[in-house]
């Protein structure tokens, strides 16, 4: 699959476009078109969508399922957060919400670094707020923001044993 960058590459090659006459058509930057093919510096599907229709073309997306890349211990966190998930409900909530508070508490004293920081505080906010949908984008979220929360989760101790042996053992035969 082509990057963005490529992509604008491969339309304006074609349509026989330079960056100038990109940059004066389209009111973006010449150094700024430069560093979108280079890779410098990230293209959006907006901002490639915009540059193409300078160029005649619009930009058409194909949504398809992709797994994500995790590591061995993004992917044993996501397992048993999203196990944890399937618990999570308005009842449960109000009942583990002391204990979740409790953790944060601990947590907060010994975390380092403005990130885990930064998710600990964003955990208390939800906690505190009662936010179960987003409690349940980042227990089960495959961005590196939810990611990055689930290193410092305040849901130790949630999960019962067996579940948590269950989801071991799943880890262990997929391997």
């Amino acid at each position: 699959m082509s990057t963005r960058g490529e992509l604008l590459r491969e339309v304006m090659s074609e349509t026989g476009t330079t960056q100038t006459m990109l940059s004066r058509v389209s009111g973006v930057h010449q150094p700024s078109i430069s560093q979108f093919l280079s890779g410098k510096v990230d293209l959006s599907d907006e901002q490639l969508d915009r540059l193409l229709s300078c160029m005649g073309y619009r930009l058409e997306v194909v949504r398809r399922p992709v797994e994500p890349e995790l590591t061995h211990s993004e992917h044993r966190s996501w397992m048993l957060h999203r196990r944890l998930s399937f618990h999570l409900t308005k009842p449960t909530f109000e009942e583990w919400q002391p204990r979740l508070l409790e953790n944060l508490e601990r947590l907060r004293g010994g975390v380092r670094g403005r990130v885990h920081t930064q998710n600990v505080e964003r955990w208390t906010d939800l906690v505190s707020e009662g936010e179960i949908l987003d409690l349940h984008r980042a227990m089960t979220g495959l961005d590196r923001r939810s990611i990055e929360m689930r290193e410092v989760s305040p849901f130790s101790g949630l999960l019962p044993d067996s579940e948590r042996l269950d989801v071991l053992r799943e880890l262990r035969r997929a391997g």
